[in-house]
């Protein structure tokens, strides 16, 4: 039995009142993953333990079956990993954002939907004229920009300290920014992992707020930000550095299970891709894939169609719901998960029953991002799971409220993929 996990990344939601008090998945046409439920099983996952943040580092780890304890160390080395950044034992690598600020707020974690292209000029700026010269001072290379993709981009600090505290600046928008400055915990220790000139806690917050104020300074006076004012557009006129960690110690999803002989990731997102290549995935390049409701879904489904033929596990990341759910566009967020059904669902689907080996399909989101809110919501996902011959449970379609009577009940973390891969 080959496994395929297609995840609507931020898909589920909260009752919306112009929706006639249903969510989005409720409201939707989707006529395939209706269809899926009923003729499958379902249910509802926990998907982030107590304590940690409710962001798709969080979650996507937890689906694919690895204890959060264990492994967590935020977004930065699973990014730093998918762009090919080999992380050094000293290196704090963070996730840096390109945003945009106005009036002293943040007002978009993407910096107007940055371009990759463009994105690079800015980094290349930032080493010149930030990360040069405290170099320089500090008489070693401390800091490093690193770019990714879009407006998702790389902090590397040698000898940097992850006791500290980040705001995700996707759960702040039009909040004041200079409160969710970086802030030290000193509450913590590294067990001995630090070199003697590693910074403290102190140093490594102390260290970061003064790039950010500094980027605020420099990345106005950049010719792309200067033609963005001209037009009346929003720039991208400040870094913002989070979710830090070391390089991570995880097992493959080889190792830990054993019908699983080989599989691929298929994601617009570094941070997935971060996650599938510490998984042991193989990462799979399409062309248009973007993050955004504009991504080539029917490139992925062609990628995830091809993957089924040689590879006994696949998991398919689309980003485009969380991003609309981010931004607070009901109608684009509709559109995301319609799109999610016919262009992609639909044609795997399709292709599984041509197939002569079994397949076992899921689908879920990783978290809420409701669209009245526009942050991550840490709740229950609905969930289905689909394959030939599966006895149906009552479900007749696919939705936040449905799935609370599936006959999976509740799951906790890595309970699903332990549910998923039993399945043979």
């Amino acid at each position: 039995m080959k496994h395929i996990i297609i995840l609507g990344d931020g898909m589920a939601d909260l009752p919306v009142e112009r929706l006639g008090g249903k969510t989005l998945l409720q409201y939707a046409a989707k006529p395939m993953m209706d269809q899926l439920a009923k003729e499958g099983r379902c249910g509802r996952l926990i998907t982030v333990p107590e304590g940690f943040p409710p962001g798709s580092e969080v979650a996507n780890t937890a689906i694919l079956g690895y204890d959060l304890n264990k492994v967590y160390e935020g977004r930065g080395p699973l990014e730093a990993a998918s762009i090919g950044y080999e992380m050094a034992d000293d290196d704090l690598a963070l996730r840096c954002n390109i945003i945009n600020l106005q009036d002293g707020k943040i007002i978009t974690h993407n910096g107007g939907n940055l371009e990759t292209e463009d994105a690079r000029l800015l980094i290349d700026y930032l080493n010149e004229t930030l990360a040069k010269p405290i170099n320089e001072r500090q008489g070693c290379e401390r800091v490093k920009f690193i770019t990714g993709i879009q407006y998702r981009h790389l902090l590397v600090i040698k000898g940097g300290n992850k006791h500290i505290t980040c705001a995700p600046p996707h759960d702040h928008p039009n909040e004041e920014w200079r409160p969710l400055l970086v802030k030290p915990d000193s509450r913590k220790d590294d067990g001995g992992r630090r070199k003697d000139d590693a910074l403290t806690p102190e140093e490594t917050a102390e260290l970061l707020n003064e790039l950010i104020l500094k980027s605020q300074e420099l990345l106005p006076k950049h010719p792309y930000n200067q033609a963005k004012a001209a037009k009346g557009e929003r720039q991208a006129n400040s870094i913002w550095p989070w979710s830090g960690g070391y390089r991570p110690s995880m097992e493959t999803l080889m190792q830990q299970y054993p019908d699983i002989k080989s599989g691929t990731v298929i994601s617009a997102v570094d941070l997935i891709r971060g996650i599938g290549h510490y998984a042991g995935l193989k990462i799979v390049e399409v062309e248009g894939a973007t993050g955004l409701a504009d991504t080539n879904y029917e490139g992925k489904a062609q990628a995830a169609i091809e993957a089924l033929e040689h590879d006994d596990f696949v998991f398919v990341h689309v980003e485009a719901s969380d991003e609309a759910g981010h931004d607070g566009d009901l109608e684009l967020k509709l559109k995301t998960i319609e799109y999610l059904d016919q262009r992609l669902i639909k044609p795997i689907y399709e292709h599984i029953l041509k197939m002569n080996e079994p397949v076992c399909l899921a689908v879920l989101p990783d978290h809420l991002t409701p669209v009245e809110m526009r942050i991550h919501v840490g709740q229950p996902v609905p969930f289905l799971i689909w394959h030939k011959g599966i006895v149906a449970d009552e479900v007749q379609q696919y939705d936040e409220v449905s799935c609370v009577s599936g006959s999976y009940g509740i799951l906790k973390l890595q309970e699903f993929m332990h549910e998923f891969m039993k399945i043979q």
